[in-house]
């Protein structure tokens, strides 16, 4: 694998991002789950807490209790969405601030890392559920007048089997699967992370499963458009560290990213350390060799690019890492539709706690 490669989330080692778990639960629950830690190649991300992604590539999903609901009536999350964006009340880091308020780490992780808004991953499945755990999730966001992130991860051959191995039993299921996805979108303002490392991650597939995948992809997102308008659908660009902007955007074009009934543009950085003002570059560079619609733009994973990626390339849990900009919808910058916070800062790659857990130790060298 390759070190420059862009981590994603692992059914056990997933990437700083919020996922709707399943089995054992409530069909209508939605949460965020654990992400995990990626290996050496790009990393694809999984839901079932926030995958964990870094240089390299996969991400899991590791399933979590859920707080009773009365501990999450009345909380108020006034500095959790800024420019809109929806914050999840139901993640890992949330849970550990509720449960440590003597904790002297506990106001910086809860005011830079807990009250801000994350990606929802739905990562695990489960057919039966998913619409409605999607719709949990747009619909409290639509109750707040946000805007919620959510990040369909079930494409076959997930990570190319690696950390974040999984997903539908094969396309045919993995159609129908994101026909039930969609169906839980509304009809309100929603943003789709389509499947991270999906496209940057093919080299593990033949010819005629690259091409499958890619007609599954491009047919995803004009299903998911066509069932909310409003929906913006994202594609996988990897990483500023990964291919060639060239190679990537012709990719892209195979996966319909350049088709404006099924794209809004890219997404880059998912669980990746690379600074903003790079995979800002970078992201320009493939739009512009991808053409398409003058609409489409990018966004950026922000969660954990403040001091940018370790010279060493270390991808797991590395030290000296910083929380990046704030997620937002209204970036001021030409082309850049957000800074998303799709992983969540704090949950391991595998090295500070296990893979997709919650580590206070690293969330709060992240956001101090």
């Amino acid at each position: 694998m390759v070190a420059a490669a862009s981590a994603v989330v692992a059914i056990a080692t997933v990437t700083g991002m919020v996922a709707a778990l399943g089995e054992g639960r409530a069909s209508d629950e939605a949460r965020p789950l654990p992400s995990g830690g990626p290996s050496f190649r790009p990393l694809p991300a999984v839901p079932t807490s926030s995958p964990s992604r870094a240089t390299p590539s996969p991400s899991a999903s590791v399933r979590r209790s859920t707080p009773s609901p009365s501990a999450r009536a009345g909380r108020t999350r006034a500095a959790a969405a800024p420019a809109r964006l929806y914050g999840h009340p139901d993640s890992q880091v949330q849970e550990w601030v509720d449960a440590h308020p003597g904790d002297a780490r506990r106001e910086v992780i809860e005011s830079r890392i807990a009250d801000r808004p994350a990606a929802v991953w739905f990562a695990d499945f489960t057919p039966s559920s998913v619409t409605a755990r999607v719709r949990a999730v747009t619909s409290a966001a639509a109750a707040e007048g946000r805007v919620p992130v959510v990040v369909p991860y079930a494409v076959p051959q997930r990570d190319c089997g690696g950390a974040s191995e999984g997903g539908a039993p094969d396309l045919a299921a993995y159609d129908a699967w994101i026909d039930d996805f969609a169906a839980g979108l509304g009809s309100g303002e929603v943003v789709v992370v389509l499947e991270p490392d999906s496209i940057a991650q093919t080299d593990c597939l033949t010819a005629d499963q690259r091409d499958g995948r890619f007609a599954s992809l491009a047919r995803a997102g004009r299903v998911l458009k066509a069932a909310d308008p409003r929906a913006r659908v994202y594609y996988d660009a990897g990483h500023s560290d990964w291919n060639p902007a060239a190679r990537q955007a012709e990719l892209l074009r195979q996966a319909g990213a350049a088709s404006s009934a099924s794209s809004d543009g890219v997404f880059t950085n998912v669980s990746n350390f690379n600074r903003t003002s790079d995979e800002t570059a970078y992201a320009r560079s493939v739009l512009s060799a991808l053409g398409g619609p003058p609409g489409l733009g990018a966004v950026i994973d922000t969660s954990r690019n403040g001091n940018g990626a370790p010279a060493d390339g270390e991808w797991c849990d590395p030290s000296g890492r910083s929380i990046g900009q704030a997620p937002t919808l209204a970036t001021g910058v030409a082309g850049i539709d957000a800074y998303l916070w799709v992983k969540l800062p704090g949950e391991s790659d595998g090295c500070k706690g296990s893979p997709g857990t919650f580590s206070p130790e690293y969330a709060y060298e992240l956001a101090r």
